[in-house]
């Protein structure tokens, strides 16, 4: 980041933003206006995140036009806005100053002493939206942004009165490289995104600048070789470490697991006990992120009392194994996983969860991903009882790799392809069976479908009940 782009929120008065409803830049232009700055902001449809924008007496205008951005001294777009989009172009055109989201967001943290970036391959969000509840019963009224909502505070993000600025800072094509955080964590590092790195090397080589851009304190995954490979040279940055292994500063012990119950374990800080931990998200992988959690609060002088709470009542954020609803006896459920790391450990911690059957809906996201990890995927997908898969999800690509969701079929015994939401929803329904879960996985829109089979089995009941 140059020293313009540093200083230039000491300049700007009002401040544009085009696509202002996008989930990470309504939290950005929330904070910028509680600090008193004129925002206006375009986006190409009503929603619900437009809505709770214009509470803030903040105006937004659908449909982009050149005009919209009149008076602005600042633009703020999304990665998602095409070049020729005419507010962007009227902005270039003018030579009023335009940031891209993330530049837009490492400057804001710059204006936080005690900035929080939250890194890693898997469970950002989670963590991230671990911290912001934390912090917040704790009485640290933080600044965040989350990349999904958090019901605790009803959104995706929030402007505070503090210092403390907590947000998640996405390896995709380098973009934390624009933070410059006083407290960094990475909670793992694994192969994804290899369409633009190309190999594990460069991903980790990415994070070890991530990681020496970063000015206080690193909290980082002790237990994986990939980040104490990426963090090893680090010499002007204080490093703690977290991890079931007992070599790190903060660990787990004691930890109890039993099928439909609470993740029950002892925080240890330097192998003493510091607090008894109660969570109320499953599985493995979210000791991992409680860990990340409890290290930073202790660092931020929270108490072990205060961290133990905030852990308990924390129950997860939007598309985090998110129970959307019991249905004759069966537990509907969505979930982002979208990487064979993320639906391994979704996957094994919904099969320790009681359950008679799961049934994993996946819908496959970008074809290189899914070319890339073919053999990972299917390893994942080996976990739960029975699989149906939708079309592979193409996202920003063409299919030039020639991969279909048949190919992983082919990998997944017993597994079932289909292309529409309509026929995996009717199929699921008139098989699942009281104590079963269904759970759709995947990083797209598959949620539609969670959703569908949700208003289908709300429709039987009314129909059931004589109500319709």
């Amino acid at each position: 980041m140059d020293n313009h782009e540093q200083t230039i929120l000491n300049t700007v008065k009002h401040i544009h933003f085009i696509g202002i409803g996008g989930s990470g830049m309504c939290p950005i232009a929330e904070i910028l206006h509680h600090k008193g700055y004129f925002i206006t902001g375009s986006d190409v449809s009503e929603s619900e995140t437009v809505q709770k924008i214009r509470s803030y007496q903040i105006p937004v205008a659908i449909g982009q036009k050149a005009e919209n951005i009149n008076g602005a001294d600042l633009i703020v777009y999304t990665a998602a806005v095409k070049k020729d989009n005419p507010e962007l172009m009227a902005a270039l055109n003018s030579g009023i100053p335009t940031l891209e989201r993330s530049e837009m967001l490492g400057v804001v943290t710059k204006h936080y002493q005690n900035s929080i970036a939250v890194s890693g391959t898997h469970g950002k969000t989670t963590t991230t939206g671990m911290l912001t509840q934390l912090f917040i019963q704790a009485g640290k009224d933080p600044s965040a942004i989350i990349g999904g909502k958090l019901p605790f505070i009803g959104s995706n993000g929030r402007a505070g009165k503090s210092d403390i600025m907590i947000c998640e800072a996405c390896e995709y094509v380098d973009t934390f490289l624009k933070l410059s955080p006083a407290v960094s964590i990475i909670l793992n590092i694994d192969a994804d995104h290899l369409e633009y790195f190309g190999s594990l090397e460069n991903i980790i080589q990415s994070f070890r600048k991530f990681a020496d851009q970063t000015e206080k304190i690193l909290i980082v995954n002790g237990d994986d070789s990939n980040v104490t490979e990426a963090v090893k040279h680090i010499r002007n940055t204080k490093i703690i470490t977290f991890g079931l292994g007992a070599q790190n500063d903060y660990s787990a012990v004691n930890i109890k697991e039993e099928p439909n119950a609470f993740e029950d374990f002892t925080l240890t800080k330097h192998g003493a006990a510091l607090a008894d931990i109660r969570l109320s998200v499953p599985g493995k992988h979210n000791i991992m992120n409680a860990l990340a959690a409890a290290a930073t609060a202790d660092c931020f002088g929270i108490s072990a009392g205060d961290i133990a709470k905030g852990l308990h009542d924390f129950t997860g954020v939007h598309r985090r194994f998110e129970r959307l609803g019991t249905f004759r006896g069966i537990v509907v459920a969505d979930d982002f996983a979208h990487h064979p790391t993320e639906l391994e450990a979704t996957l094994t911690a919904a099969m320790h969860m009681g359950f008679q059957k799961v049934w994993a809906i996946f819908q496959p996201h970008t074809y290189s991903r899914t070319f890339l990890l073919l053999d990972d995927f299917a390893k994942a997908l080996s976990i739960p009882d029975h699989v149906i898969l939708t079309e592979i999800l193409p996202v920003r690509e063409t299919n030039t790799y020639n991969i279909y969701a048949e190919d992983l079929g082919a990998k997944v015994p017993g597994s079932v392809c289909m292309k529409t939401f309509e026929e995996i929803s009717d199929y699921v329904i008139a098989r699942a069976q009281p104590g079963d879960l269904i759970i759709t996985l995947g990083g797209g829109d598959i949620y539609r479908c969670a959703n569908m089979i949700v208003e289908k089995y709300k429709k039987a009941e009314h129909e059931a009940a004589g109500t319709v």
